[in-house]
């Protein structure tokens, strides 16, 4: 591991979401911790995307902005994570990139299981280009991302766009998705004992996600059968994390299915590391990020 992510495995909590009501308050405790980010260069609104149920997003327009935006869904195994916890995240993704980016407040599991939060965020994505004039970017420069659950979510957001018609996605920006309910891949299987996010956490994870839904491709993306289609992706894997497999495997065959990727591994890291600010392999992380959504979204 890391030496400079190794050091800060002891502050972080011992989370096993069996009880996520709880896990949230704890969640949003390390957010809030985070150092914060220069907004200065920005102008940040909440709006509500009408739906059913409405869904809250906070929209972050660069002064710089280049016409690109991301519709971007926030970590947190589906059942932790909010506006307020992805803020960091969303506000440096915006400032680097000189992308807008649309922060995507989704329903969380347990209480609202699959398809919930996919529905939540087609809604906002049809809403951004439907709207894209009103917003300042052009409704053919529309991506879609996310860390964790919430990349895993905009996979499966992909998928469904490609199959019902929705708005054309120019780029699919994937950091450690969760794709795969299934956790048969050797690190799924082995990593039980990784920092922030093991096997049986993530087994809780689709639990509450799942609940007695059958598992489609659209909650699942592994699961698809054809990949074909669809945009091109980013995938960014971290050494010691289970989705590590899962997600190497979907670059692989997003690959062979004619789908032009970039794929990351990041050695020495592991799941959600790249909070730990301080590390310089985060730092690269996080710029590599933002620089890969800026070249996707030039014109």
């Amino acid at each position: 591991m890391d030496p400079e992510l190794e050091a800060f495995i002891p502050l972080f909590p011992r989370v096993d979401l069996t009880d996520p009501v709880t896990e949230r308050k704890s969640f949003a405790g390390l957010a809030a911790r985070l150092p914060p980010a220069d907004t200065a260069g920005m102008e940040i609104a909440d709006r509500t995307v009408p739906a059913d149920p409405d869904v809250p997003v906070r929209i972050y327009h660069p002064h710089q902005a280049h016409g690109g935006v991301i519709v971007w869904l926030h970590g947190g195994g589906f059942v932790m994570g909010d506006l307020d916890s992805e803020h960091p995240w969303a506000a440096r993704i915006a400032e680097a990139s000189g992308a807008v980016v649309i922060s995507v407040g989704y329903r969380l599991a347990p209480e609202h299981p699959f398809p919930a939060a996919l529905d939540d965020a087609f809604a906002v994505l049809n809403w951004t280009a439907e709207h894209a004039a009103e917003l300042g970017i052009a409704p053919e420069r529309i991506a879609v991302g996310g860390h964790s659950a919430g990349a895993g979510l905009a996979a499966g957001l992909a998928l469904r766009a490609r199959d019902q018609q929705g708005p054309p996605i120019r780029y699919q920006l994937l950091n450690q998705p969760q794709l795969d309910d299934r956790q048969e891949t050797w690190s799924q299987r082995n990593f039980t004992g990784t920092p922030w996010m093991n096997r049986d956490k993530v087994t809780a994870s689709w639990r509450h996600y799942l609940a007695s839904a059958t598992a489609t491709p659209y909650a699942a993306p592994a699961r698809a059968t054809d990949l074909s289609g669809l945009p091109p992706a980013y995938l960014a894997t971290a050494e010691l994390c289970p989705n590590r497999d899962e997600d190497i495997t979907y670059a692989l065959r997003l690959l062979q299915a004619g789908v032009s990727v970039e794929l990351h591994q990041w050695p020495g890291t592991f799941h959600g590391s790249q909070a730990i600010l301080s590390a310089e392999v985060s730092q690269r992380q996080i710029a590599e990020l933002a620089a890969v959504l800026r070249r996707a979204l030039a014109e």
